[in-house]
């Protein structure tokens, strides 16, 4: 897409000036501004930037990422999405450097941010077409157990996250609740997730001390190049929350795609993964805790996709892609979550 065919050409010349300020050039040109595919709350655009003067002149490839014309409840600001990014950056997380803010609804009509471009991919369907992607795939596994591990090392009370609020008692029941009342406001009527939602209301285990919660680290929200991870991705739905939340969410069934066998992400195995996460952490995970978070992970996913799909629906958004997110993916999540929460998987209380 040219730049004069793109929702950015007629806010250019504010961009630019923006731009030049930031970069403290002389002049910014914005050549080109193309969609980035894959995010399906947030819009993404690559710019191609030439920089006059200043520490930073040349060609230059940066990301902008601002609010769609919908949106999803629970989804992040702009703004406290960037300062999520600084506060990952800052513990070590490998993610792209955030550079600059912007809330002056004078340059783009919308808040939006600029962000360093993260080399690679993060399209899951290359993942399984391009077994030398991300390089040996156990230690990518395992790399990012690393990285999540240093997401959690992030725990409250830190004044920077005070949008966050105060950490939950007991995240599992929050959450339940939570998607209780979405499933209500959108008329929503499905016997399996309400049979899903009670079983883990009786399940829920003890919750261990509040840490930030990325709540979409999943496959096709990292990059890859062809020698191992770049970056960690799509930070709007970060709280504070049980770790185990995160671990269940990376290796639930729904986002191994085409790979149901590699239990990490559908790109390697538990075991790596998990020994990612224990070398930082030092401290070993209970498989039934993260099994009971695997199946509250198949519930979140039914409940966001119903959301996708009201917001075509609607008429907020025209999307067909979002409508069928509403239509193709509940199904399957229901039989999910049926087949997890079988009786004869599940040990007896003590």
């Amino acid at each position: 897409m040219a730049l004069a065919e793109s929702r950015l050409a007629r806010h250019k010349e504010t961009l630019e000036a923006f731009l030049a300020e930031a970069y403290r050039s002389e002049a910014v040109d914005l050549d080109d501004a193309a969609p980035l595919t894959g995010g399906a709350i947030q819009e993404n655009w690559l710019l191609d930037l030439r920089i006059h003067g200043g520490p930073d002149a040349g060609q230059k490839q940066v990301v902008l990422r601002t609010d769609a014309a919908s949106g999803v409840a629970v989804s992040r600001s702009r703004a406290e999405e960037f300062t999520l990014l600084q506060v990952a950056k800052a513990a070590g997380v490998l993610v792209p450097e955030p550079l600059w803010l912007c809330e002056d609804p004078a340059v783009l009509g919308k808040t939006f941010y600029v962000m360093a471009r993260a080399e690679g991919t993060a399209a899951p369907h290359r993942f399984t077409k391009e077994p030398d992607l991300g390089g040996d795939r156990e230690r990518l596994a395992e790399r990012l157990g690393m990285e999540l591990a240093k997401i959690h090392s992030i725990q409250p009370p830190r004044e920077e996250l005070s949008f966050l609020g105060e950490p939950p008692a007991h995240p599992a029941l929050v959450a339940i609740e939570r998607y209780r009342d979405y499933l209500d406001s959108l008329g929503a009527l499905s016997l399996a997730l309400e049979w899903g939602l009670r079983w883990c209301e009786l399940h829920a285990p003890p919750s261990g001390a509040a840490v930030l919660v990325h709540q979409d680290f999943r496959t096709g929200n990292y990059m890859i190049d062809r020698q191992g991870l770049t970056a960690i991705l799509d930070w709007e739905f970060c709280d504070w929350g049980d770790p185990m939340s995160d671990i269940g969410w990376f290796c639930a069934k729904c986002w191994r795609y085409a790979q149901p066998e590699l239990e990490a992400g559908g790109i390697g195995s538990r075991a790596a993964f998990y020994r990612g996460y224990a070398d930082v952490t030092g401290r070993s995970l209970d498989p039934q805790v993260v099994a009971y978070w695997e199946v509250m992970a198949h519930l979140r996913w039914a409940v966001i996709a119903l959301q996708q799909g009201e917001r075509a629906l609607s008429g907020e958004e025209d999307s067909l892609e979002l409508a069928l997110t509403g239509r193709i993916y509940p199904p399957g999540l229901e039989g999910e979550i049926l087949r997890c929460t079988e009786p004869a998987l599940w040990r007896a209380a003590p």
